[in-house]
């Protein structure tokens, strides 16, 4: 009975030792091309320094404003995405795919792919030239049926742009609007935002809405994700920043017209019509972590009998309005301010 019963499992076995030895080798290649893609990225940049958030703005916002110019996503959504997702720079899909927002591998991808776990376990995750690269491809990932709503809205309209993005699917977390329009207001990144005559908004939906119509045949090719690209360098690093989320179908109805007006910029009650499945395309990051989340809370003082601040050190427009429970542009409105912000010892009107 013993050797039947040894017999019968023996298959089993030779099975599951196959299956580690392909593992292992698996595991080596991976390691193998690690050391080759990291020797490369720190070649090209020896002196690799972590960024801060406000250096990142500073580097990227010239690219920002370019592609928001060409295709009327707002700048100030570009540079939050872009810090959120990259961790300002700092993440590994940043430093050594260049990769600054997620975005993975498609059939039709001719670079070479990063492997992170992510929604499956070794995600593939695309590899560039540069960082303008990732920029410029963010735009076109955008360009797509799921998206297209977003792009009848002005390009100075980021609030309802944070909003539309979540209810397209680009984002798993339900904060996801809050943060990148706290992000924005925080750190006053709609200062790049401009706004567009009428004529200008007309021409430009019409070329964006003609490339998007172009790209609908073949939206299933080239934004659907798969395991290996043509390149086999791959780089192995374990994610620090995933969350899972749920299995997702391509065919996907257009995300939900949000109209932009007068009152949209203080208006962030706008709410989806309906509602989609996650973008299979884009990292799961956590874009509530410590370093790009929203604020923490600051408690409210009570306004002062001259309804007047004095600026100190380390003040911002932004935290000094949730101090004492007014809108930045309520203060930029009572005070002239301008696109050079504000100084130590100036005195701010906080309320007529």
């Amino acid at each position: 009975m013993t050797k039947k019963y040894n017999a019968a499992y023996k298959p089993a076995l030779y099975l599951s030792l196959l299956i580690l030895c392909l593992s292992a080798c698996k595991s080596r290649q991976y390691s193998r091309n690690n050391q080759k893609i990291e020797k490369e990225a720190n070649k090209t940049n020896p002196e690799f320094k972590s960024r801060t958030t406000l250096s990142y703005i500073e580097e990227f916002k010239a690219v920002a404003i370019e592609e928001m110019n060409q295709y009327g996503i707002p700048a100030s959504i570009t540079l939050a995405q872009g810090i959120i997702e990259s961790g300002s720079g700092n993440s590994s899909l940043a430093r050594y795919a260049n990769n600054h927002f997620g975005i993975k591998c498609t059939s039709d991808w001719k670079g070479k792919g990063y492997y992170k776990d992510d929604d499956q376990k070794d995600d593939c995750f695309r590899v560039y030239k540069d960082a303008r690269e990732s920029y410029k491809d963010h735009s076109e990932f955008l360009k797509r049926k799921r998206y297209i709503a977003l792009f009848e809205l002005d390009k100075n309209d980021y609030r309802n742009w944070a909003l539309g993005l979540k209810a397209a699917g680009y984002a798993t977390n339900p904060k996801y609007p809050d943060i990148l329009i706290n992000l924005i207001d925080k750190y006053q990144l709609y200062k790049y935002d401009k706004p567009e005559t009428e004529t200008e908004k007309l021409k430009r939906e019409d070329k964006v809405f003609t490339e998007i119509n172009a790209n609908i045949p073949q939206e299933k090719k080239k934004f659907t994700p798969v395991e290996t690209p043509p390149s086999k360098q791959v780089l192995k690093v374990p994610d620090t920043l995933k969350i899972s989320a749920p299995v997702v179908n391509a065919d996907l109805p257009p995300a939900p017209v949000y109209r932009s007006s007068s009152s949209t910029k203080n208006n962030s009650s706008v709410q989806p019509s309906s509602t989609v499945k996650p973008d299979p395309m884009v990292e799961k990051t956590v874009v509530d972590s410590p370093k790009v989340a929203a604020p923490a809370t600051v408690a409210t003082l009570p306004m002062p009998a001259d309804k007047s601040y004095t600026v100190q050190k380390g003040d911002t427009l932004y935290n000094i309005s949730r101090r004492f429970n007014v809108t930045v542009d309520e203060l930029r409105a009572l005070n002239n301010i301008s696109d050079a912000g504000i100084k130590i010892g100036q005195k701010l009107l906080l309320a007529k």
